[in-house]
């Protein structure tokens, strides 16, 4: 593919997902418009967010300077600090939007199948298929919270808790005579994460889906044993219709 049309393609998915997960909305024009004060601040706030989440893309959390964010959203500073304190609180409120968005999309997914194995990879599935699609959008979840550290990498923290209650509720499956231990699910979830993000570092985000069958196995393994696992693994192979 041509070096422009690659940067093209590139540009048009990142304001695509931009668009879809943080609700964009047009530009507003100069002067006087009439328009509601709450309708004015709320465009404002969307257009703030969907600006970091595009100078992130292209610089990097820590490379990213409110200027930026403000020139890219086409608002004055002190309109910036009348919706966020400061750069953080604002990766933040983009954060939290779009990690709200795979975790309810994760739990719809769970929620349509009867058995445990098949939530599990169902809502594995759904965030894989997701991350795949939104190269941007994945970077922005799954590497720069990490590198922002702080706060940005404590919430991650606590957002990837979702995936590790869906693994507890595995625990009555366990047939094995020693209980799992404690930290199981925990250490299930940190070696999914590193797998995506050593995915996602080398510009392989569109290839995430394929990691579906490995890591089914990899989950129900501890709870299913080895047999039922690699069995779930080759049906894994195969995407379920939605």
């Amino acid at each position: 593919m041509a070096k422009g049309t690659a940067k093209s393609a590139g540009k048009a998915r990142k304001e695509a997902g931009a668009e879809a997960l943080v609700s964009a909305s047009p530009r507003l024009p100069a002067g006087r418009h009439g328009l509601p004060r709450e309708f004015i601040v709320q465009n404002q706030r969307e257009r703030i967010i969907t600006a970091l989440v595009d100078t992130v893309a292209e610089r990097g959390y820590n490379a990213t300077t409110v200027a930026h964010v403000t020139k890219a959203a086409s608002v004055s500073r002190r309109t910036f600090y009348e919706h966020f304190a400061d750069k953080e609180a604002c990766f933040l409120a983009a954060y939290e939007m779009v990690a709200d968005h795979i975790r309810a999309s994760m739990r719809a997914a769970a929620e349509s199948f009867g058995d445990w194995p098949q939530q599990v990879r169902a809502a594995l599935g759904t965030m894989l298929r997701f991350l795949a699609a939104e190269p941007e959008l994945a970077r922005l979840t799954m590497i720069e919270p990490v590198a922002a550290g702080g706060e940005i990498a404590a919430r991650h923290r606590a957002s990837m808790q979702g995936f590790v209650e869906i693994l507890k509720a595995g625990r009555p499956e366990h047939a094995g005579e020693r209980p799992l231990p404690e930290a199981t699910e925990e250490t299930l979830v940190g070696g999914i994460v590193s797998l995506i993000v050593r995915e996602i570092s080398a510009d392989r985000s569109a290839e995430l889906e394929g990691l579906l069958p490995d890591l089914v196995e990899l989950i129900l393994a501890p709870y299913l044993g080895v047999e039922e696992a690699e069995r779930l693994r080759s049906d894994a192979a195969t995407p379920a219709a939605d």
